[in-house]
C-alpha cells in the first residue's frame, strides 16, 4: 500500500495559473512593435548614447583590453559581430561579452533601482550582436530592447532583497533573464521557443558579490557572462533547446532558491508603464548608492563655499539598501579604484575635497585630506528614506565646521543626468575616438534608428578602429 503525500506548501503552480516563463513569454511574443509610444523609443535612444558613450571611454581601462583579449576574430564573410571600437569581427558571443565588460567599465551605466540591477549592460551587448546575426527592422529592435529592460526589471524587483544583494549579484540574476527575452525577440522566436529561451537564460544566473569588498574586477566580467550566456540561451532555443518552463517558479527554481517562491506568482509584465521609463542614467562614475549623498555633498560645498579643512564632522544617511550593499559601507584602505567607486564614505569626502563629481576624484586613493575627511564619517541608516526607497532614493549631508555651524542638504531622490547630459557625453567621447565625421554617423543612425531598415547597422559603425588616446 502506497503512502499518501500531499502537496507541500511550495508545491508547483497549479492548472489556474501559468508558469512564469510561459506567462512572460506570451506577453514578449504578443508585444507589437507598432504599439510603441514615442516616448518609449526615445528613452530607448538615451539608453544606447550612455551604453555607448560609456563603453567607449572605457575602452582602453584594464577589464576592458583584457576582455578584448579573450576574443577570438572571424572572417568578415563568416557573418560575426563587432566590438566596439575596433574594426576586427569576432563571434556574437565574443561580441557580446567585450561591449557588456566595457559598457560596464566606467561604473555609470543605466541603472533600474527596483532591482538594483544595470540592464543596459546585459541587454544592449545582446541585442546589438544578435541584430548582426538576424537581420531586424528598427522598430523591432526597439521592441526587443524594450522587453529586455521589462523583463529583467520585472523579475529583479521580486527576485532581490538587500539582504539577498548582500551575497549574490543583482544584475547577474535579473540580466541574463532579460536579455535572453530579449533575445529571443530579436530571433522572432514563438512562444514555446522563448520560453526555453528565457528558461535558459535563468539557468546562467551568476555573480557574487565579494568583488566590492575586495576591489575585484569580476564586477565587470559578470556583465560579459550575463550577455554571452543570454545570447547563447536565445540561439539554443532557436536550434531547438528545450528547457523547463518552471524554472523561475517551480520548486526547484530560481525563486525557489533565493527562498523568495511566492513572490513570482506576482510578477507580470506589460501591464503598465514600461520599466525601461524608471531607469536613470549616473552623473557619478560611481555605485548606485553613493550618487544622492555625492550630489548633497556637492550642494554642501556649492552653497556654503566651505573650504575642507575647516570640516571637523561629516554625518551621512542614506536608505537601508545602500548601507548593507557590499562595499558601500567602507572607510579604506582603498587598494584599487573600484572599491573606492562602491564606498559611499569616499565619495563624499572627495565631493568635499574637490568640488567636483567626476573620474579625476579616483586619482585620490592616497590623498592625506581625503583620508582625513573620511576618518570623519558617520554613516546612518534613514527611516524615512527607507520606506521610500526604491521609489525614491534619498540621500543626506550634515557637516560641522570648525566654527560650530552646522550645513545641511537633504536630497529626497537622485537627480539623474538628462537625456542632453547623456547625449553630450556620448558626443565627446566619440569624437575623441572616432573624430567628428563618424560620430555623427553614429548619433544620426541612433536617433533615427526607429526607421531602419536594419538595425544592425548600428553595431556595424561602432566596429570601427578608435584612435589612440594621445591622438
Amino acid at each position: 500500500m502506497s503512502a499518501v503525500i500531499r502537496p507541500a506548501d511550495n508545491a508547483e503552480p497549479g492548472p489556474v495559473q501559468a508558469s512564469l516563463a510561459i506567462r512572460i513569454a506570451d506577453a514578449c511574443v504578443s508585444q507589437r512593435s507598432t504599439d510603441l509610444s514615442v516616448e518609449v523609443i526615445e528613452k530607448v535612444k538615451t539608453c544606447l548614447f550612455d551604453f555607448v558613450g560609456c563603453a567607449i571611454e572605457s575602452r582602453d581601462l584594464p577589464w576592458s583590453v583584457q576582455a578584448g583579449a579573450t576574443a577570438q576574430s572571424v572572417a568578415a564573410e563568416s557573418g560575426g559581430a563587432s566590438i566596439i571600437g575596433t574594426s576586427t569581427m569576432s563571434s556574437h558571443a565574443d561580441a557580446a561579452f567585450v561591449n557588456a565588460v566595457m559598457g560596464h567599465g566606467l561604473v555609470r551605466e543605466d541603472m533600474h533601482s527596483g532591482s538594483v540591477s544595470h540592464l543596459g549592460i546585459v541587454v544592449l551587448p545582446t541585442t546589438l550582436a544578435l541584430s548582426q546575426y538576424r537581420q531586424v527592422n528598427g522598430r523591432q529592435f526597439c521592441a526587443a530592447v524594450i522587453a529586455g529592460y521589462e523583463v529583467g526589471a520585472r523579475v529583479g524587483r521580486a527576485a532581490i532583497t538587500p539582504e539577498i544583494a548582500r551575497i549574490r549579484r543583482p544584475t547577474g540574476i535579473s540580466g541574463p533573464i532579460g536579455a535572453a527575452a530579449a533575445g529571443a525577440c530579436v530571433l522572432g522566436l514563438d512562444r514555446e521557443a522563448t520560453v526555453s529561451a528565457i528558461a535558459l537564460g535563468t539557468n546562467t544566473t551568476l555573480g557574487f558579490n565579494q568583488w566590492a569588498l575586495t576591489g575585484g574586477s569580476e564586477m565587470f566580467f559578470q556583465a560579459g557572462f550575463a550577455a554571452r550566456n543570454a545570447l547563447t540561451a536565445a540561439r539554443l532555443a532557436e536550434a531547438g533547446a528545450y528547457a523547463s518552463p518552471s524554472c523561475l517558479d517551480g520548486e526547484a527554481g530560481l525563486f525557489a532558491s533565493l527562498d523568495k517562491r511566492s513572490a513570482a506568482s506576482s510578477v507580470t509584465v506589460f501591464d503598465g508603464e514600461p520599466e525601461i521609463m524608471s531607469v536613470y542614467h549616473k552623473p557619478v562614475p560611481a555605485c548606485n548608492f553613493a550618487q544622492t549623498p555625492s550630489q548633497a555633498a556637492l550642494a554642501v560645498v556649492r552653497r556654503s563655499s566651505l573650504s575642507p579643512e575647516r570640516i571637523v564632522s561629516i554625518r551621512i544617511r542614506v536608505p537601508r539598501a545602500g548601507m548593507l550593499y557590499p562595499g558601500c559601507n567602507h572607510c579604506g584602505p582603498f587598494a584599487h579604484i573600484l572599491q573606492a567607486k562602491m564606498s559611499i564614505q569616499y565619495n563624499v569626502a572627495a565631493a568635499l575635497l574637490t568640488g567636483d563629481m567626476s573620474e579625476s576624484n579616483f586619482s585620490l586613493l592616497d590623498d592625506p585630506s581625503l583620508r582625513r575627511l573620511i576618518g570623519m564619517i558617520r554613516l546612518e541608516v534613514d527611516d524615512e528614506m527607507t520606506q521610500a526607497y526604491p521609489g525614491q532614493q534619498g540621500g543626506e549631508v550634515e557637516v560641522e565646521d570648525i566654527d560650530g555651524k552646522t550645513h545641511r542638504v537633504r536630497l529626497a531622490d537622485v537627480v539623474n543626468a538628462s537625456a542632453s547630459d547623456v547625449r553630450d557625453r556620448f558626443r565627446r567621447e566619440a569624437a575623441k575616438a572616432f573624430g567628428d565625421e563618424h560620430a555623427m554617423k553614429i548619433e544620426a543612425f541612433i536617433d533615427d534608428i526607429d526607421n531602419a531598415d536594419n538595425a544592425g547597422r548600428l553595431n556595424e559603425l561602432l566596429g570601427v578602429a578608435a584612435r589612440k588616446r594621445d591622438q
